[in-house]
C-alpha cells in the first residue's frame, strides 16, 4: 500500500512536493512457557524481544516549496498515523481501532520574520533517543497542540512554544491544560551538541465544572487505596439523611526539564549521547467508587500531585572493526518518588538501574551475527511488590498471610537478566541501526520474580482453582522478527 501511494505521488505532477516515509516493526515469537510472546515485562532490558508490533505512516506534503537559499515564504502539512498492532501478531489483529492520527500540523518559514519556523498543530519535537530502550528523554509537547516558533541559524536552534495538553492528560474527561516550554540546542562544530528544554502545565480550577480538578475532603489516603472511601464516611456519618460530602476545587500541574549532550566521530567512536531528565507528573483525575449501591466520584488531586520521576540515560556506539564489528552500549537509572504515598508499592516509589551491550559481528555484507545482554534491577522504596515463589503468599511478614496488608509478595527487588542471540539479514550493509533489518533470534532471562513476563497464570491457592500455580525463573523463546525505516 504505501510503495503503490509512493509511486503514485512520484509519477504525478501535481504531487511532487509530497513525501511518505515511516517505520514498521512486526514478529512471530511462539511462546511455549504460556507468555505473551514478551521476553520480559518491559524495555528496562533493552527493546529487543520486548517489544511488540508496531507501525506508522508520515506524510509530508509543501504547498508552497521551499527555495533553496532564499527567504521567500513556505508552508508544508505533515500527518502521522501509528499504531501497536497487526494482523495474527498480537490480541488487536490490526484492526483500525488500534491506530490513530497521532500528529498533524502545518508549518510555514519566513513568514512575518525571516529564518523563523511556525507550526500550528501537534508540537512534539525531540533531541533524539536511546535506541536500546526506544525511549526519548529530551522530547518536549508530546502532549500539547498549539503554536509554536522555530529559530534554526548557524549553531543555534531554539524552539518555543505554546498549547493545550488537556486532551492528552484528560481524554474524554477533558479540561483545559495550558502547557508552555522552551527548548535550546547548540551544535559545537561536527563533533558536539550541547541542548536543554522544559515544559510547564498548569491545569486552573474552575469552580462548578465538572472536570475540574477537585479534592474529596476529610478522605484518608489508605481508604483512597482501598477503595474504601465511601466505605469509611458512612461508617461515621451513620445517619443515612447525611450527603456524601461535595469536592473542594483545586489546581494542577506539572512538567518537566531536561539536558542533552552529545559528542562523537572521534576515532571508533560513532557517537555517544547522555540525557537527564526530571519530571513532575500530573495529577490524577477522578476514580468512580460504588459501595452498598451508592456510586460516588472520588477526587484525589492532592494525593497525587507529588509524583516526580528522574531519569538518567546514556547510549555510545562504535565502529570496534570497520565494517566488521559494531558495539552499542547503554545505561538507564530512574528514580520514582511519591511523598503522599508512604505505606504502599507501587510504580510511583521504586527506583531503578540498567545496562544493556549489543556486538553485532559482519559475516558477509548483508549478514551479521548478533548479541546481547541486559540486567537490570528494580527496587521498590515502599514495600514489597515481587513474588519469588509460587506460594510467596506464605513468606509475607513473619509468614502470616494479611488479607488486610498493601503488599503483594516477599520482595522488595526485582533482578532480570537477558541474553539475545542470532542472524541478523541487513540488505542496506552493516551497523547496529541499518534498517531494514530481518531477525532470527534466540532469547533467554532470568529473574528473581516467578513468572516474570505476561502471562495468564494463576496467582492464588485457592484450593478450588482448577488451574493450580506455576513457578518458573527462566523464560526463553525463539523469534522471527522485521523492522524497516522507508
Amino acid at each position: 500500500m504505501t510503495t503503490l501511494l509512493a509511486l503514485l505521488l512520484s509519477t504525478n505532477p501535481a504531487w511532487s512536493g509530497a513525501r511518505v516515509g515511516g517505520y514498521v516493526r512486526v514478529m512471530a515469537r511462539p511462546d511455549l512457557q504460556g507468555g505473551a510472546g514478551r521476553l520480559g515485562y518491559w524495555n528496562l532490558t533493552g527493546r529487543l524481544m520486548n517489544e511488540g508490533p508496531y507501525a506508522a505512516l508520515d506524510f509530508d506534503y509543501d504547498v508552497l516549496e521551499p527555495e533553496v537559499d532564499t527567504l521567500s515564504p513556505w508552508t508544508t502539512v505533515h500527518m502521522r498515523i501509528e499504531g501497536g498492532s497487526v494482523g495474527g501478531a498480537d490480541p488487536g489483529n490490526g484492526r483500525l481501532d488500534n491506530f490513530r492520527l497521532s500528529q498533524l500540523h502545518v508549518t510555514a518559514g519566513n513568514v512575518l520574520l525571516d529564518r523563523v519556523t511556525w507550526k500550528v498543530g501537534t508540537l512534539e519535537e525531540s533531541m533524539g533517543d536511546l535506541g536500546l530502550y526506544d525511549m526519548r528523554l529530551s522530547t518536549i509537547f508530546s502532549d500539547t497542540v498549539g503554536m509554536s516558533a522555530r529559530v534554526q541559524h548557524s549553531s543555534i536552534d531554539w524552539l518555543i512554544g505554546l498549547g493545550d495538553a488537556g486532551y492528552s492528560i484528560r481524554d474524554s474527561s477533558y479540561n483545559p491544560v495550558v502547557a508552555m516550554g522552551s527548548s535550546l540546542r547548540v551544535t559545537m562544530g561536527a563533533h558536539a551538541q550541547l541542548g536543554l528544554g522544559g515544559q510547564w502545565s498548569i491545569e486552573s480550577a474552575v469552580s462548578g465544572h465538572t472536570k475540574a480538578p477537585y479534592d474529596t475532603p476529610d478522605m484518608r489516603y489508605e481508604d483512597w487505596i482501598r477503595g474504601e472511601v465511601i466505605q469509611t464516611y458512612r461508617a461515621d456519618h451513620p445517619i443515612s439523611a447525611d450527603l456524601f460530602p461535595n469536592p473542594t476545587a483545586a489546581s494542577a500541574s506539572s512538567g518537566h526539564i531536561f539536558g542533552y549532550m552529545g559528542f562523537g566521530g572521534l576515532g571508533p567512536l560513532d557517537w555517544n549521547s547522555s540525557y537527564v531528565r526530571l519530571e513532575r507528573r500530573h495529577p490524577d483525575g477522578p476514580i468512580a467508587e460504588t459501595w452498598a449501591d451508592e456510586t460516588a466520584d472520588i477526587h484525589a488531586t492532592s494525593f497525587t500531585d507529588e509524583r516526580t520521576v528522574l531519569t538518567i540515560g546514556n547510549e555510545l556506539q562504535l565502529t570496534a572493526i570497520p565494517e566488521r564489528l559494531h558495539i552499542a552500549w547503554g545505561a538507564l537509572y530512574g528514580r520514582h518518588t511519591d511523598r503522599d504515598n508512604t505505606i504502599m508499592p507501587s510504580e510511583h516509589s521504586r527506583w531503578y538501574a540498567s545496562t544493556v551491550l549489543r556486538a553485532q559481528l559482519t559475516l558477509t555484507p548483508t549478514l551479521a551475527w548478533l548479541t546481547e545482554s541486559a540486567l537490570a534491577q528494580e527496587v521498590s522504596t515502599n514495600g514489597h511488590f515481587v513474588r519469588e515463589h509460587e506460594d510467596s503468599i506464605f513468606a509475607n511478614t513473619a509468614g502470616t498471610a494479611d488479607t488486610r496488608g498493601l503488599e503483594y509478595g516477599d520482595s522488595d527487588t526485582r533482578t532480570t537478566w537477558q541474553g539475545k542471540a542470532g542472524l541478523v539479514f541487513n540488505p542496506l550493509g552493516p551497523g547496529i541501526y541499518s534498517r531494514p533489518s530481518l531477525r532470527l533470534l534466540y532469547g533467554i532471562q532470568h529473574s528473581n520474580e516467578n513468572n516474570a513476563f505476561s502471562n495468564e497464570f494463576v496467582t492464588t491457592l485457592d484450593q478450588y482453582s482448577a488451574f493450580g500455580t506455576v513457578e518458573q525463573h527462566w523464560h526463553h523463546m525463539l523469534a522471527l522478527e522485521a523492522e524497516a525505516w522507508f
